[in-house]
């Protein structure tokens, strides 16, 4: 088994308080303020959106090798929507584009659905809904 790990601090009241997230070699402040309103810092919906459009990009990676193609880039955007009266995470909508020769939109979009079914972060969330809300070639650059 592979496991990872990532620590959160956090200090004093909800409104008041603020707090650290760690992985890695990775540091970043968070406060209700970076979570709920647009003030700087990270949130746990970005770490989430983060480690989805990873996840994705390295799942497509795998489906598209299996298939003998072989890409050159592979860029994913990971949308997470938090609802704040529900205190609920309610979608993710992953966008994602590739370079990937001799391919075309067809044999992407149906590689990148089988990535969001194997992607283990796209698994994780099977609570939350996932949207795969683009999938597109990249022009040769």
């Amino acid at each position: 088994m592979i496991t990872r790990t990532a620590q959160a601090v956090w200090n004093d009241t909800l409104k008041r308080g603020g707090g650290t997230v760690r992985f890695g070699d990775v540091e970043r402040p968070y406060s209700f303020a970076s979570r709920f309103e647009q003030a700087g810092g990270t949130n746990p919906e970005e770490l989430i959106g983060a480690a989805h459009a990873g996840c994705f990009s390295m799942a497509l990676a795998l489906v598209l090798g299996e298939d003998d193609h072989e890409p050159k880039a592979i860029r994913t955007t990971a949308t997470v929507t938090l609802d704040p009266d529900q205190l609920a995470i309610t979608k993710v909508e992953l966008e994602t584009e590739g370079e990937v020769p001799g391919l075309d939109e067809t044999g992407f979009l149906e590689a990148a659905e089988k990535a969001k079914a194997v992607c283990p972060v796209s698994k994780a969330l099977a609570g939350v809904e996932v949207v795969l809300k683009a999938a597109r070639l990249a022009e040769p650059a």
